[in-house]
């Protein structure tokens, strides 16, 4: 790779935010999973031969730059954005089987894909188990994505999510059992075992006692400020904070900062949190996992071009069989004796299990003599590419097939009611201004804008029995008219201020109300 001076690589990093962020609104505009669009695209600039992008695609597909942005510039972010807003509650309910498939089915997975990998891929012991820990992770996020768009059920995303959160964690620890002590312990027989289970508790344990101390130091920290700007700083410094403190002391980042990030979220917002420093730090880390998202799945998209197929396609599909048999075997045994988890959830657990871009961080942290690394490389790349693409690209059909994706009761006829209004209302707006710009007389017009405000009249029953019929359709508008009223205040208290006709700490006190209210909105939506 070139010499790349701080200027260059900033002028790289702006061009690749560009068209992440045109991707991103080509794909939210068109409302489709963002995350799979940035890979096809990702791909094909990889393929291509643009030459103003060649630059960007050495720069990128750099092995020690993808690992150093995905793992230590990014995922951070990603896991405390995810953890900071999700309810402990939430977790509290979901726990049984968030740690059943967090701990057990990833475990489980691992086993199976590493011996499987053993046998019927022929991979070297160490080898086996790497691949199968760098397939133990899962990627929820164009899962979620989808799921957002269609209204599923909360507790389902829940616990795809909690999922993630945890094993991203697990996954990492037995990445680096497995890389670099699996052989020592091997050949140690039982001390070895033992060595290895105990490499695994202190592991995840510190990870524990970090995140949950630096979570609970910064939330007490928070009750001495009332200034969410510092407050956010506070945030990014405890995530990155706690990631790297753990790391320095051999124990699990991911872990440590999922901790810290939920105490903080929860702990943290109940003490020392008002309603400002909640929105306004919940509004930063939406845009900061956006963006980070978006670099990261278009990143992920021109990395796995690197990869020479060239004759290994039956071992890329062997290798996504295994992987497949194995989330399976994982989810439908692991939740075998959870109840009140209805079979079409599994089926969902399993096929949106996607892998993402850890998994191939993953794999170009290994070291270039590490035994098998290319064959790693090969078919974690390709797994990755066919897990994003092809399992996110069926889940929603997967959904609407299975019933999950329905509609919430009454919302068909609702939007049939609103659709017919909006086509009579348009229609009668359209008669008036024909009649004024032509001349038309009046009567001649009457009659047909009479008939149309008939059926207005009678959508407008409609709806009013249909309201009556769901009250939950009534409260969700309601929710949304009380929103928008509640921002046209804080504006106008702006405006006000702005123009001296009320002091600053008048203006600050009624816009502290207002978002109060706002955040109350947010937490019955």
């Amino acid at each position: 790779m070139q010499d790349l001076d701080l200027h260059h690589v900033f002028e790289l990093g702006l061009i690749m935010i560009m068209i992440a962020a045109g991707i991103t609104a080509i794909a939210k505009k068109f409302k489709k999973p963002y995350p799979i669009a940035l890979v096809i695209v990702g791909a094909i600039i990889g393929l291509s031969d643009i030459t103003v992008l060649k630059p960007l695609k050495d720069f990128i597909t750099e092995g020690e730059v993808f690992n150093f942005v995905i793992i230590t510039l990014f995922l951070p972010a990603l896991l405390g954005e995810a953890a900071l807003k999700l309810p402990f509650s939430h977790l509290n309910e979901n726990k049984a089987p968030i740690l059943t498939l967090a701990f057990g089915g990833t475990f489980l997975s691992f086993l199976i894909i590493g011996f499987l990998s053993m046998g019927l891929l022929d991979f070297p012991i160490a080898a086996a188990f790497v691949f199968a820990a760098i397939m133990s992770a899962t990627d929820p996020v164009s899962v979620l994505s989808i799921f957002k768009g269609l209204g599923v059920n909360k507790k389902l995303a829940t616990i795809i999510e909690g999922e993630s959160l945890f094993n991203d964690g697990l996954a990492v620890v037995l990445f680096n059992i497995s890389a670099f002590s699996l052989i020592t312990y091997l050949d140690l027989g039982l001390e070895g075992a033992g060595l290895g289970v105990w490499e695994f508790i202190k592991v995840i344990s510190l990870g524990l006692i970090i995140g949950g101390a630096l979570g609970f130091g910064f939330s007490r920290l928070t009750r001495y400020f009332d200034d969410y700007p510092l407050e956010i700083i506070f945030s990014i410094i405890l995530f990155y904070g706690a990631f790297l403190l753990a790391e320095s002391f051999h124990a699990s980042g991911v872990i440590a900062v999922v901790v810290a990030a939920l105490v903080f979220g929860n702990y943290g917002g109940k003490i020392g949190m008002s309603p400002t420093t909640k929105l306004n730090i919940n509004n930063f880390w939406d845009v900061t996992a956006l963006l980070a998202n978006s670099l990261v799945f278009l990143m992920v998209g021109l990395e796995i071009t690197r990869i020479d197929v060239h004759d290994k396609w039956g071992l890329i599909s062997l290798a996504i069989l295994i992987v497949f048999i194995a989330r399976s075997l994982a989810v439908y045994t692991s939740l075998l004796f959870i109840k009140n988890i209805p079979t079409s959830w599994k089926h969902i657990f399993n096929w949106g299990g996607l892998k993402g871009s850890l998994s191939i961080a993953l794999v170009l942290s290994l070291p270039r003599d590490f035994p098998g690394r290319e064959d790693i490389l090969i078919v974690a790349f390709s797994v990755v590419l066919f897990s994003l693409v092809i399992q996110g690209l069926t889940i929603k059909g997967l959904l609407s097939w299975l019933g999950i994706s329905r509609k919430r009761e009454g919302h068909e006829e609702y939007e049939e009611i609103i659709a017919h209004s909006h086509q009579y209302e348009a229609a009668i707006q359209e008669i008036n201004k024909v009649k004024k710009n032509l001349f038309i007389a009046e009567p001649v017009s009457a009659e047909i804008v009479h008939a149309y405000k008939e059926k207005l009249d009678k959508l407008h029953e409609e709806m009013h029995q249909l309201l009556e019929k769901y009250p939950n359709l009534k409260q969700e508008q309601q929710i949304v008219l009380r929103k928008y009223a509640l921002y046209a205040q804080h504006e106008a208290v702006e405006l006000l201020e702005t123009n001296d006709v009320i002091s600053n700490e008048i203006a600050e006190k009624e816009k502290e109300a207002v978002t109060e209210k706002l955040v109350e909105l947010e937490e019955e939506d």
